[in-house]
């Protein structure tokens, strides 16, 4: 996920970005709080925009707003209790964006995307954890939080120094180059904030063995290490692709990143949906997985002694022979060659066990969601409602694609469902039944007379007399 990149400072924040000039903020009332600042940007018909969020693990809240005067430009704002503020001018495309990102424990960002709990610096989230639905946090190696009072060693002068004004700041222009300069005077203004956090804890950066020269990878060798040309990453980064991590640096003009980034990317590539069907290719001309190309190679095989190995279908290669009828049984005998072979595509000893388990586990959640929600309100436990059992739509669906390919395979391991869910929940048979009945006509593709007729077939003896 490719990070916002800030365009200025706030002059009162607590955390400035180095190399990033101060703007002038007084006209965002920072400290009136965050129903403050979106309100800044709420005006109909105005193009402008504003919203706030409080987040509730730590008391704190993130907001922004349009700037009123320059609608191009944007505020964002974090605040937490013990960390201080974050203000940071923007893109106004982009703080939505960054308000996203702020809504959990990212307090600041850094050197293309490495960011800080308040304790601890991570990398650039690319790798996807899917049992947190996140991406997993792996810290930076021996990273330092470089505060102010780090920075500053009295040799800055102030009065070298100037605040922007938003009407005239222009994103093009180069940072200015004696920043510490800038750094004091930010220090001279915020002897006026009485609420202000002392120097040594004012994050400005984050110094780690990851990010020295000699850890920092140029185009070519991030190319290299993710098995593509230096021109593809160039248009992938041209294009916007957000699997690329942002640089950490900037040298001579050309982007760096970290080993420990690039070798984070590579990882994520080949985790990829892309990745991994590339890793399971069966390395052959047609790029399939060891399961598809063992299907082509079993009906190729299959197709070459239909077509060729039966005198009768071989002569009608001849040219007198190749006319639409011809043609036609051909079509019709390797497709029905296709329809018999069916469980050796999908063998139905290993999908019947599964679709029964799906279907177990969804009736599971419906009975553990009435108990709990009986539990809430106190009430006595009472025989159920069992037509509140449901399917999911995905089971439902794969329930009925296997009635409809492999019908005698699909009513014995129904009967398993009826059997198991009468001895495990007290669920009548004929209510199960009834579950599934109304599961496939809802999501399902039987017509009404082959679901009645087939689940007919399955109803206990009581209900057919």
């Amino acid at each position: 996920m490719a990070h916002v990149r800030p365009l200025a400072n706030g002059l009162r924040t607590d955390h400035p970005v180095p190399g990033l000039p101060f703007v002038d903020d007084s006209h965002i009332p920072l400290d009136e709080g965050p129903e403050a600042i979106e309100a800044v940007g709420r005006h109909d018909g105005s193009g402008m925009w504003g919203r706030f969020d409080h987040n509730a693990e730590n008391g704190g809240w993130h907001a922004f707003t349009t700037d009123p005067l320059q609608h191009s430009l944007g505020w964002s704002v974090r605040y937490h209790p013990d960390h201080g503020r974050t203000v940071l001018l923007m893109s106004n495309r982009d703080t939505s964006f960054l308000h996203s990102q702020w809504s959990g424990d990212q307090l600041l960002f850094r050197a293309g995307g490495y960011w800080w709990d308040g304790a601890t610096w991570y990398r650039p989230g690319q790798v996807w954890d899917p049992v947190a639905q996140e991406h997993e946090r792996r810290r930076s190696r021996a990273a330092v939080t470089v505060s102010v009072a780090d920075m500053l060693d009295g040799r800055a002068d102030p009065a070298r120094a100037y605040v922007g004004k938003v009407t005239t700041y222009d994103s093009e222009a180069p940072g200015p180059e004696n920043w510490l300069d800038h750094l004091a005077l930010w220090v001279e203004h915020r002897q006026e904030q009485n609420s202000a956090l002392p120097l040594e804890r004012c994050v400005v950066d984050v110094a780690s063995p990851e990010l020295t020269g000699g850890q920092l990878l140029g185009a070519p060798e991030m190319a290299e290490l993710g098995g593509i040309t230096a021109s593809t990453l160039r248009s992938y980064i041209s294009r916007g692709n957000s699997e690329v991590p942002d640089p950490q640096a900037a040298v001579n003009g050309r982007d760096q990143w970290a080993k420990a980034v690039a070798d984070d990317w590579v990882e994520a590539r080949q985790r990829s949906h892309e990745g991994i069907t590339a890793t399971m290719s069966a390395g052959d001309r047609d790029n399939l997985s060891p399961g598809a190309a063992e299907v082509r190679d079993r009906f190729a095989a299959d197709f070459q002694s239909t077509l060729w190995g039966r005198p009768d279908v071989r002569k009608r290669w001849i040219l007198r022979q190749r006319n639409e009828a011809s043609v036609r049984e051909v079509s019709d005998a390797l497709a029905w060659n296709v329809a018999v072979s069916m469980d050796r595509v999908l063998p139905t000893d290993m999908l019947g066990p599964v679709v029964r388990g799906a279907v177990l586990n969804n009736f599971s959640e419906s009975v553990e969601l009435r108990e709990a929600s009986a539990k809430r309100r106190k009430e006595k436990q009472t025989k159920a409602s069992w037509w509140h059992l449901t399917l999911t739509i995905p089971v439902a669906k794969m329930l009925d694609w296997y009635i409809r390919h492999y019908p005698s395979s699909a009513h014995w391991h129904i009967g398993e469902i009826m059997r198991e869910a009468r001895d495990r929940w007290d669920v009548p048979p004929t209510a199960t039944l009834r579950t599934l009945r109304q599961a496939l006509a809802l999501d399902g593709e039987l017509t009404d007379e082959q679901r009645a007729t087939y689940f007919a077939l399955l109803a206990p003896r009581e209900d057919i007399d």
